[in-house]
């Protein structure tokens, strides 16, 4: 599932008038990067779910879908749902048991064959090295298990890529809800897994990182 529903609303006013996942970076729209990798590991269905200005991602998204991944659309109120209810309200086009979830907004090369094919925790995370606008980090990974925060530990950043079991939502009854509640009593009960990724990976969520990242992505063009 690729999470494509936000406004975007730091990005304004560029996202006034194109939806996030459609801004371009070396050539083709971040949600198109996260289709072409999913599907070089493999991936045949993918659930995209849109809100704000979620028609041009439909009508872009039907006309450059990769070939031989199809894609389902999960349409949210105005407002979306945030994470968790959005991934909720999606469960039941989501074809696979674990699923793949990834935010439209981040960019990166991570290798989606990395993923484990099955997991025993409710969810295994993909993190990172915490960014200049996050220095706190999200979570501990310790013997590859997401734990809460602690003294001694240093903490690491949720990329926005994960490995989801379905159950983790059944407490959730619809409607909004972020994600970060379900992650942290997920954490506090040890059923998170995880893995570090130390490739290429942003944040694309305010004019400032878009900048820092159409200057990355032109460097690695010449570096080509």
């Amino acid at each position: 599932m690729i999470l494509a529903a936000g406004r975007g609303e730091r990005l304004a006013p560029l996202t006034d008038v194109t939806p996030k996942p459609l801004i371009k970076l070396a050539g083709k729209a971040l949600i198109e990067h996260h289709l072409v990798a999913l599907k070089q590991a493999g991936v045949t269905q993918v659930t995209v779910n849109v809100a704000h200005l979620g028609n041009q991602i439909v009508d872009y998204l039907n006309r450059s879908c990769p070939q031989a991944l199809e894609i389902t659309f999960s349409h949210e109120p105005p407002g979306a749902l945030e994470t968790a209810g959005g991934i909720h309200k999606a469960l039941d086009l989501i074809q696979s048991d674990p699923f793949i979830v990834v935010n439209a907004d981040v960019w990166t090369d991570f290798p989606f064959s990395a993923l484990p094919n099955t997991i025993e925790s409710d969810a295994h995370l993909v993190m990172v090295s915490n960014p200049p606008h996050h220095p706190d980090g999200d979570f501990v990974l310790h013997d590859n298990t997401v734990q809460m925060k602690r003294t001694g530990l240093s903490a690491l950043t949720y990329s926005g890529i994960g490995l989801y079991q379905k159950c983790l939502f059944d407490t959730h009854s619809g409607g909004r809800l972020p994600l970060a509640p379900l992650l942290n009593e997920a954490a506090r009960s040890h059923r998170l897994s995880g893995q570090i990724y130390r490739g290429k990976w942003m944040d694309i969520g305010t004019p400032q990182r878009l900048v820092e990242a159409q200057n990355r992505a032109d460097l690695d063009s010449r570096q080509r």
